[in-house]
């Protein structure tokens, strides 16, 4: 997949403080997953690369595809918790194999090369049977949260509202075309970023939906999702 450096969507938006926040990652891990990082071996230190290439490197910014890719990483690698280097293994044996570049970023991963790379994965870790049933079903849905274009591109992503993958709501959105890319309520576009400040500085979840057209579940699905670890 042959990404278009002139499309908003691969344009930089974030820091990895933001990313961190809206995906619900930490910041340290989103960093190692875009810039790579040491660590202690052998009583010396080693390093790995990255296993997804930011949008700008220095000073590191991310864009809405980088997104994506980290809200599929976070399925397989934070909350399956499995190391790092066997992803970046699985993916590039995947992206060799059936010959698709950014293989995180692309629709097929509901399809044939989702199989031949969780078949690939599910080696490398040696999953037991209901272990490669439970993270099938997580990659789903992840891979439910994300809408794509007519090519195959995607073009909104909906977040989840805490660290658990099981929130099916969809109120919240986060689309290049709205807010600069920031989190909204969808139903209406407001920041869910002003909505948490509003109630922070002592409005009430009342005022706030009588002043946006919104319901009191809709303000209290913001402040969640803004203050949610």
């Amino acid at each position: 997949m042959t990404a278009k450096k002139t499309d908003l969507r691969d344009q930089p938006a974030y820091t990895t403080a933001e990313a961190s926040r809206y995906l619900k990652v930490a910041n340290a891990t989103l960093r190692s997953w875009f810039v790579g990082r040491t660590y202690p071996k052998a009583g010396d230190v080693a390093r790995f690369n990255p296993i997804i290439q930011p949008c700008i490197k220095n000073p590191i910014q991310l864009s809405f595809w980088n997104l994506i890719e980290a809200h599929v990483l976070r399925a397989l690698r934070t909350d399956h918790g499995v190391p790092i280097m066997e992803v970046r293994n699985a993916i590039k044996y995947a992206e060799r194999t059936l010959k698709i570049e950014r293989l995180l970023l692309h629709k097929d991963l509901q399809t044939h090369a989702g199989q031949v790379f969780l078949e690939k994965y599910e080696q490398l870790i040696n999953l037991s049977a209901s272990g490669q049933i439970a993270m099938r079903k997580l990659l789903e849905e992840h891979l439910k949260r994300v809408e794509w274009d007519q090519w195959q591109f995607p073009v909104r992503l909906y977040p989840f509202s805490a660290s658990e993958a099981a929130t099916p709501d969809r109120r919240i959105a986060i689309d290049p075309n709205i807010a600069f890319g920031r989190p909204v309520l969808l139903h209406k576009g407001i920041s869910t970023g002003v909505i948490a400040d509003r109630i922070d500085a002592g409005e009430s979840v009342n005022e706030l939906a009588e002043d946006y057209g919104l319901s009191p579940a809709e303000i209290e699905e913001a402040v969640l999702y803004e203050r949610a670890a």
